[in-house]
């Protein structure tokens, strides 16, 4: 049993989608908890994956083929987790800010979240105040993760998170904010309850607003 998740931990480590499929349909198989599969493969693989891009031995590349293939195995797991009745670490809205139509930033960070047991809903790019809003609403999620990668588009941002405030709603949920050129003072210059610089920093954040 020990051997299958790890085997999972491994390929995902080494950004090996096929492999990762095939070893979690095998853990599957032969009746490992998927608690166990999720935990011990996938989110201590995609912790490690981060680590690994802070101290400089992982590069941006290295972390989409590692977060692609977690992604691989998870599409097996969740009809499992859902019969299972896994509960996700917690629910979170992203998407690019309005105006601006780069999904890079934002995909990789969805899919460490996702592989960190995050549940997430992506609204996409070019999304309008309104429309997190909404979404946040109707989802109940706790967070919203705003991209944005131009610095034209930085001020969508601000307009988002006063959106939030006139809905009544800045109370119950929290607002990350990331991409290019973001920085710590311009997050709490608007009011944002976190900042992350990558993506592997946006699981901490995540963990800690939740």
């Amino acid at each position: 049993m020990e051997s299958l998740t790890q085997e999972i931990y491994t390929s995902i480590i080494e950004g090996n989608a096929d492999n990762t499929k095939t070893e979690v349909q095998a853990a599957l198989n032969t009746g490992v908890a998927v608690s166990i599969i999720l935990n011990e493969g996938m989110i201590a693989a995609i912790s490690e994956v981060g680590r690994l891009f802070e101290i400089g031995e992982y590069y941006v590349p290295e972390m989409l083929v590692s977060a692609y293939a977690m992604q691989s195995g998870l599409t097996l797991l969740e009809p499992y987790l859902k019969e299972a009745n896994v509960k996700a670490t917690g629910k979170v809205i992203v998407g690019t800010v309005k105006g601006d139509l780069h999904d890079i930033g934002k995909n990789l960070v969805s899919m460490m979240l996702k592989g960190a047991g995050f549940e997430i809903i992506d609204l996409g790019t070019d999304v309008a105040p309104e429309k997190f809003v909404e979404a946040a609403r109707e989802q109940g999620a706790q967070i919203v993760a705003l991209s944005a990668l131009l610095t034209t588009t930085m001020p969508a941002m601000k307009a988002t998170i006063e959106a939030f405030s006139a809905a009544g709603l800045r109370g119950q949920v929290k607002v990350m904010i990331g991409g290019a050129p973001i920085t710590q003072s311009y997050a709490t210059q608007i009011g944002a309850d976190g900042y992350s610089s990558d993506a592997s920093q946006a699981i901490a954040i995540a963990r800690s607003l939740i």
